[in-house]
């Protein structure tokens, strides 16, 4: 990951400026600690903070055409880059970065080339010959944009909110799948796939398919000039990355450079299951393992850190974003700069607990796609922002583009939960890497029950933040809740807390206005927490909230949670694989 910041149309351009320009872009710099950018033109600046992962010694930014007429400043990376290379032979490349594509692209195609990028992206295109400029964010909205306006006039563009808050009147979350163009003055949607429209598909389960295309998902993000790993959790998620990477990372340029030998990484409480299960995983596949401790109060005395870097008050994306940001500060310290990670399984294939509860295939292909639409405020946010604190990317192989195409166009009776037939939550996947001949894990890890990344990592995690808000914010406080904070009222105590420290570094309205808020159980949107009526007494983002289904779910809603967890007894019947003889990796 990269910082990014872009300023455009600036009334003042003074070394002043300049200065307060690079001083701001400063606030990024550990997004992008290896190099440090730029590029001036008239009223118009575009800044960079680079982490160097593809072409580290000459892939500096900002980066240019030909004759420097066109420059970009780029957060992500574009994994067909060779591909759109190949597309423009006319041109000529000064590095081997895979974002220079991008500048020589819109040389080609004008505005029009954004839906040609396979990758994770956030950019800024200035184009000096008439000074227009637009801006880009991915499909799924994995690296983070935000958009402001000065009162001088001028448009802003940053990678996280604390490097343009202090300087814009107005600034908001850049949607996923859109540009904006200076052109016109406004946002429009690049990104329009089938799912989008949130009708109902019809194609039948193709286990095969959805396997193979996972797989070429994870080969195309092993693409790396520098050490990497897997952050392995134990979970279906996070295993089946971990399997797919170990498998294939001998054919690729990175086992030739850092060598075929996986790493993973794991961290949580002692004794939480998410470690146990995670060094079993680590054991059958071979890899080198990693595996880290933290307390609840090195986790509590990590929280004002936390929410500065992540930027968010939401409750569960808090709870998560601890230990990530305490595991990455430990990976980074081991000399790997990215990582992949499981994200996004769970809102495709529908693998929260409270799924369970879905009343029919519609609503549950709905709900489907609100989570899809909204991880950029939440598990995106988490996994790009708790890494990058420490200069890590984070690459996630289940947001890829055609994989998610693949996936949402499964008819979603599929996907739907039916004990009666053997099916748990996410079992389309689980089945399509259920390979009796070349098994991909052990089969108690295959079916192993979801477990949200904040319980997994200890029960006693959620549990001592409870405690610790409730020694700070007292009855009084939240009787007046409504008063102090109206938009986006904190329901809990936990939840005051989290706000009150968010607004200490963010405290404009603008900033607030980019976290959402809503009713939700076991991390359900508000409409499908309509699903059980129980739920509505219960609301709370932990997977534990699911009463009824969560093997470890609260006993009531004052009820105490278990301290741990025995193995969850969640075994579905087995169900015979019709899965063809799995070709050897190298042809697949």
């Amino acid at each position: 990951m990269c910082g990014i910041l872009a300023v455009l149309g600036v009334a003042d351009v003074s070394l002043a400026k300049r200065a307060r320009i690079i001083e701001l872009s400063r606030r990024l710099r550990h997004r992008g600690p290896d190099w440090s950018g730029l590029h001036c033109h008239q009223d118009c600046y575009l800044a960079h903070q680079r982490l160097a992962i593809i072409d580290p010694t000459s892939g500096d930014q900002p980066l240019y055409n030909e004759d420097k007429s066109v420059v970009v400043t780029v957060n992500g990376e574009i994994y067909n880059h060779e591909e759109l290379k190949a597309k423009l032979p006319t041109h000529q490349f000064q590095t081997s970065s895979d974002c220079e594509v991008i500048a020589h692209l819109y040389e080609e195609y004008g505005e029009e080339f954004v839906d040609m990028l396979d990758g994770m992206f956030a950019f800024v295109l200035l184009d000096t010959r008439d000074k227009s400029f637009i801006a880009a964010r991915d499909a799924i909205g994995i690296c983070p944009l935000y958009m402001g306006w000065g009162l001088d006039g001028s448009v802003w563009f940053s990678s996280e909110m604390k490097a343009l808050s202090d300087d814009c009147e107005r600034f908001i979350t850049f949607p996923p799948g859109h540009l904006y163009s200076s052109k016109t003055g406004s946002l429009r949607r690049w990104y329009n796939p089938p799912w989008f429209s949130e009708s109902i598909p019809s194609t039948p389960y193709n286990a095969l398919l959805l396997r193979e295309m996972f797989e070429k998902s994870v080969i195309k993000r092993l693409m790396t000039d520098v050490p990497f790993g897997v952050l392995l959790s134990g979970g279906l998620d996070s295993s089946l990355v971990a399997s797919v990477a170990s498998r294939h990372l001998q054919e690729t340029k990175a086992a030739r450079q850092w060598g075929n030998k996986l790493h993973t990484f794991c961290i949580g409480l002692k004794g939480s299951p998410d470690l146990k299960a995670a060094r079993e995983v680590a054991d059958y596949l071979g890899t080198v393992h990693h595996e880290f401790h933290f307390t609840v109060q090195e986790g509590i005395d990590a929280l004002e850190e936390v929410i500065y870097h992540i930027e968010t008050y939401d409750v569960t994306t808090i709870r998560a974003s601890t230990p990530m940001f305490l595991m990455s500060r430990k990976i980074k310290s081991l000399g790997v700069k990215m990582v992949l990670s499981g994200e996004g399984s769970d809102e495709i294939f529908g693998g929260y607990l409270y799924f369970h509860k879905a009343p029919n295939k519609k609503e549950f292909h709905e709900e489907t796609c609100r989570k899809i639409k909204a991880l950029h405020l939440y598990d995106c946010l988490r996994a790009n922002k708790a890494t990058s604190a420490w200069g890590v990317e984070a690459r996630v192989p289940f947001l890829d583009k055609s994989f998610i195409n693949v996936a949402m166009d499964i008819d979603p009776e599929w996907k739907m939960i039916r004990r009666d037939l053997g099916r748990i939550e996410k079992w389309v996947i689980r089945n399509a890497f259920d390979d009796e001949k070349r098994p991909y894990l052990p089969k108690h890890i295959l079916y192993r029950q979801k477990e949200q990344f904040s319980d997994g990592v200890g029960y006693s995690w959620i549990d001592g933040l409870k405690d610790h808000a409730s020694q700070h914010v007292s009855d009084s406080m939240m009787a007046n809740a409504s008063f102090v904070y109206p938009e986006n009222t904190p329901t809990t105590k936990e939840g005051y807390y989290y706000r009150m420290i968010f607004e200490k570094f963010f405290p404009k309205p603008a900033a607030r206005s980019t976290v959402p808020g809503g009713p939700s159980v076991a991390c359900s949107t508000a409409k499908a927490v309509e699903w059980d009526a129980a739920w509505s007494k219960n609301l709370d983002p932990s997977g534990r909230a699911a009463l009824g289904v969560h093997d470890a779910a609260y006993e009531d809603t004052q009820g105490e949670a278990p301290a741990a967890v025995t193995d969850n007894g969640l075994r579905p019947a087995i169900v015979e694989s019709h899965l063809k003889p799995v070709a050897p990796a190298s042809a697949v």
